[in-house]
Parts: structure tokens; C-alpha cells; sequence
């Protein structure tokens, strides 16, 4: 939440994690308003001239801020090397696709688990009970434990269970929302907005 800077790593290969790519550059987009975590929007655009510069810019949907990165080609691939990374992406394509997703369910877990704490931060007292309470926090334990392995599928089901177990308190959260813009309001002043 509030971040107003990206990291754009820019790489080159055919396989799925940065870790097996050759990485040609970084460089930061500042200025970004502050929003919600995941709440910006972030166009990445190459292209590759005829000389085999290559150019990375990356824009901010809502805000029009922009940054970029020209790559110079200092160093090319043989035929060879481009023939070894195909044939490695290919040899590793069920591995790496595992991989991939095993990251993206640990992002989505982490995702969830740092709005849970922070509506239970915000809210947990005035709308749950303990056992309630209790229920969520060893839904958070159990997925943050979850999270250590490299077991996707039961990551995904955890993620889905706290999801479901505040489902409830997420509804009371909006309820208090919407009741706290509302007080002291009557109905034709709500029409006239």
C-alpha cells in the first residue's frame, strides 16, 4: 500500500523464472500515486529497432507517468545460444510452469494475509468475537505456514478457506462503512448527490 516506485527488471530468455534469464537492465517509474496495493496500473512496452536497440517504457494508466530505458545490443546471442535457451525452455517448460504458478499462489497468499491482518488491525476488535477472531488468525497461521513448502495446490485450498472464513467479517466491515457515510443523512439528500 502507498508504494510510489516500480522496479522494472527487463530480461532476456524463454523461460519462466527471472532466475534462469540474462538480465539486460533495470530501471525505477517514480511518481506513481499512492494507492491500495495492486491497484496501479502498469503498461510495459519494447520495441526493438533496426540497429537492435532495444526500448522499455513503462507508464502508470491513471497518473501518465512514464519511464523509460534505452538497451543498447553490446553483447548479441549466437545461433547457438539462442538454439541452447528454445531447447531448455523446452526441456524445462513442465518444471518452470510449476514453478511459476507455486510464485503467483504464494503472491496471492501473501496478498490476502497482509489484508486480512490489516482489517483485523482496523476492525477486528469492534465487529468479531474471539472465537471468530480465533478462527481467522489460525486460518492466517496455517497459510502462512503453507507458504514455506512449495506445495501449490494446498496453498491455493488455504488461500481459499481464509478467504471464505472473512468472507463474513468482510461484509460486517462494509456494512460499518457504508452506515458510518450515511449517518445523519436522510434520503433526500443522498438522492440529490
Amino acid at each position: 500500500d502507498g508504494q510510489t516506485a516500480m522496479m522494472i527488471h527487463v530480461l532476456q530468455g524463454e523461460r519462466e523464472l527471472i532466475s534462469d534469464c540474462r538480465s539486460l537492465a533495470r530501471f525505477e517509474l517514480r511518481g506513481i500515486p499512492p494507492m491500495v496495493a495492486g491497484a496501479a496500473k502498469i503498461r510495459v512496452t519494447f520495441q526493438v529497432d533496426a540497429d537492435g536497440l532495444l526500448s522499455v517504457a513503462a507508464l502508470e494508466l491513471g497518473s501518465g507517468v512514464e519511464a523509460s530505458i534505452q538497451v543498447k545490443p553490446s553483447y548479441g546471442l549466437t545461433d547457438g545460444e539462442i538454439a541452447r535457451m528454445l531447447q531448455e525452455s523446452f526441456q524445462n517448460a513442465g518444471d518452470d510452469k510449476v514453478a511459476r504458478v507455486l510464485r503467483e499462489q504464494q503472491v496471492d497468499a501473501q496478498r490476502l494475509i497482509e489484508a486480512v491482518l490489516a482489517a483485523l488491525e482496523a476492525d477486528g476488535e469492534r465487529l468479531l468475537d474471539a472465537e471468530e477472531r480465533l478462527v481467522i488468525d489460525l486460518q492466517v497461521q496455517a497459510l502462512t505456514e503453507l507458504m514455506k513448502g512449495s506445495d501449490g495446490y494446498a496453498i491455493e485450498q488455504q488461500t481459499k478457506r481464509l478467504s471464505q472464513v472473512t468472507d463474513a467479517f468482510a461484509a460486517r466491515r462494509l456494512d460499518s462503512t457504508v452506515k458510518a457515510a450515511l449517518a445523519g443523512r436522510n434520503l433526500n439528500e443522498i438522492e440529490d448527490n
